[in-house]
């Protein structure tokens, strides 16, 4: 159960660190693979607005955490990974077994009403569909193909370890602005809005507008703007972008960081790109 309360050393890591449950486009495991990133040294809390896989918290595991997002079912897992966990692992257990290709469409049509039946189902999902790919149609259904991998649990699953890293913490279903908007003087706030790294050079406003309008960047600069003031640090990801770059100027230091966009079907597209990385304290 999550609890309340201010750790005295909110970046304090307590247990092994741990890969993401989720396979999620963006995701920033690789940041630390890489060792071009690591969790700086805070005394509040650790905030962060667009969860995702979650990869920067289960590397880091900091002391309370607010963890939020604007997918609610989404949220809606990893509140059933923390909260009630052997209903759920009993049902992914029952998905592995009965996984093919005419189940995966029959699951993915079905409007389940329990939060573990939806939550065993997004995530079964997610490990069956189209590289982790989450897309959701007009009338808000998820609507990703199959794809290629048939493993639906993985030697290397670890849900009870993942339970426990999840104690402690607030999970929210809510916009950005409002996660940033409750950070306070000396907490920290992890920053990685969805963004295209394969439109670095071209293309990415209009590009972006399906993901992550350009009206949402602003009022992520201002979010941060008036978090600054409160005495809030952070660190951010984004689209190493000419408009980005304006849109921040003179505001935090800027790095540029290398990675490979793993996201593409072809391997042949699955080319080195850069992305931008803004702090601030």
């Amino acid at each position: 159960m999550a609890t309340d309360g201010r750790a005295s050393e909110g970046s304090g890591m307590t247990r092994r660190p741990l890969k993401p449950f989720l396979k999620w486009a963006g995701g920033k495991r690789w940041l630390f693979q890489s060792g071009q990133f690591s969790l700086p040294s805070f005394t509040g809390r650790y905030i962060e607005p667009f969860l995702g896989g979650g990869a920067v918290f289960f590397e880091s595991q900091p002391k309370n955490a607010i963890l939020s997002d604007c997918n609610r079912r989404l949220i809606e897992l990893f509140v059933v990974i923390r909260d009630d966990l052997q209903p759920f692992e009993a049902l992914m257990q029952n998905h592995a077994s009965a996984h093919s290709n005419e189940y995966y469409y029959e699951l993915r049509s079905k409007q389940l009403e329990t939060p573990t039946a939806r939550a065993a189902q997004f995530l079964y999902l997610n490990r069956t569909c189209w590289n982790g790919l989450y897309r959701e149609n007009l009338k808000g259904n998820f609507n990703v193909p199959i794809g290629t991998k048939q493993t639906v649990i993985f030697d290397a699953d670890d849900f009870p370890a993942w339970s426990k890293a999840l104690q402690g913490t607030h999970l929210k279903h809510r916009d950005f602005e409002e996660a940033i908007d409750e950070a306070e003087k000396d907490d920290f706030v992890f920053i990685d809005p969805p963004y295209t790294v394969r439109h670095n050079m071209n293309g990415f406003i209009k590009y972006n507008q399906n993901i992550f309008a350009w009206n949402d960047q602003v009022r992520l600069r201002d979010a941060l703007s008036r978090a600054r003031e409160r005495g809030v640090s952070f660190a951010m990801t984004n689209a190493d972008h000419e408009s980005i770059r304006e849109l921040y100027a003179g505001f935090g230091r800027h790095r540029q960081l290398a990675r490979y966009s793993v996201i593409a079907g072809k391997s042949v597209h699955r080319a080195q790109s850069t992305e931008l990385l803004i702090t601030g304290d």
